[in-house]
């Protein structure tokens, strides 16, 4: 069993719920072919360096696994029969260095999901009261102008 990681690049036009069933089918080819996901790393959507079937962005997602030398290829077959993948790329840790390399990773990619992750709900909820202000306060003065042109318009009869 040798380490591995796997970064995917998955269609930006999909919605939530479609990015994360494209993730789970890549998941289940490695773990399909006898792998053992060690961590997972979503890296969210990200603008890529050059357009990829006139996409300019793109979902990456990183996948920590350990698997049979052999199996590469029927993963990477799978991979590219994929529609939903703009892009993939496999990469063996093999040297003693390189293990070490993969064992932190794995690790950071643990701490990072069980870190809770901060929302942007709040900031979104504070900046909505700001923008209600202004609208009440532009509504006043309109209501006050049109009471003038009425006096002005009876005043002229």
């Amino acid at each position: 069993m040798r380490n591995y990681e796997n970064l995917v690049i998955v269609k930006p036009t999909f919605t939530a719920e479609e990015i994360n069933a494209s993730i789970k089918a890549v998941e289940e080819v490695i773990t399909s072919n006898g792998g053992e996901i060690a961590a997972t790393s979503p890296m969210g959507m990200r603008k890529l360096a050059y357009p990829i079937n006139k996409n300019e962005r793109g979902y990456f997602h990183v996948i920590y696994y350990t698997i049979a030398p052999a199996a590469i290829s029927e993963i990477e077959r799978r991979f590219r029969i994929n529609e939903d993948l703009l892009r993939f790329v496999t990469i063996k840790y093999d040297t003693n260095r390189e293990i070490a390399a993969f064992n932190s990773l794995v690790e950071k990619a643990k701490k990072a999901s069980e870190t809770p992750k901060v929302t942007e709900t709040p900031a979104v909820e504070e900046a909505a009261p700001v923008a209600e202000e202004p609208a009440v306060e532009a509504e006043a003065p309109a209501t006050e102008v049109a009471a003038e042109t009425e006096t002005t318009e009876a005043a002229a009869e």
